[in-house]
């Protein structure tokens, strides 16, 4: 068991070595008009340290994001050539480049749950608190939930307090 800790620790170590050294390269060292403002998100190494996937954020659209990608991966040879002599290793992964898009997965996200929250209010205003809640205790004693016959004989529990028929 500790050996696994220690190889998942140094794993660790060598992929926050390898997106701060590969940073500082996108930053100053590289020429390549292709790349555009980039930064390293993430480094996912492969289990053998054989392989390395970096994930980069390119401020721009999507024809700078695939300039920018074929700019890094044209020079990713200069790149673990200076990565090995830096980090004085004898071997360094094999880099493959990946647009990291989560960031703006996470703003469409925010927008969709916003405007959601916009159309849950503007329903129980339209419809008064009174009529979600009959009383304060009544929230209060089932945590937020109101219950609502089924059909069936059943009580139904509905996290948006309206009851369904």
């Amino acid at each position: 068991m500790p050996e696994q800790r220690a190889r998942k620790y140094h794993q660790d170590c060598v992929a926050e070595t390898l997106r701060e050294e590969i940073g500082a390269m996108i930053e100053g060292e590289l020429s390549d008009p292709r790349i555009s403002f980039a930064y390293i998100t993430q480094v996912v190494l492969n289990p053998g340290g054989k392989s390395a996937l970096i994930y980069v954020a390119v401020d721009g659209g999507p024809d700078e994001e695939a300039q920018t990608i074929d700019g890094l991966m044209a020079a990713r040879g200069y790149i673990r050539h200076e990565l090995l002599e830096r980090m004085g290793v004898r071997h360094v992964p094999d880099l493959t480049f990946h647009v990291d898009r989560s960031e703006k997965m996470k703003a469409r996200i925010d927008e969709l749950l916003g405007r959601a929250k916009k159309r849950q209010k503007s329903v129980a205003d339209e419809y008064g608190r009174r009529d979600i809640f009959h009383t304060t205790e009544d929230a209060k004693s089932t945590g937020g939930l109101s219950t609502a016959s089924n059909g069936y004989g059943r009580a139904a529990q509905h996290s948006s307090g309206l009851a369904c028929g």
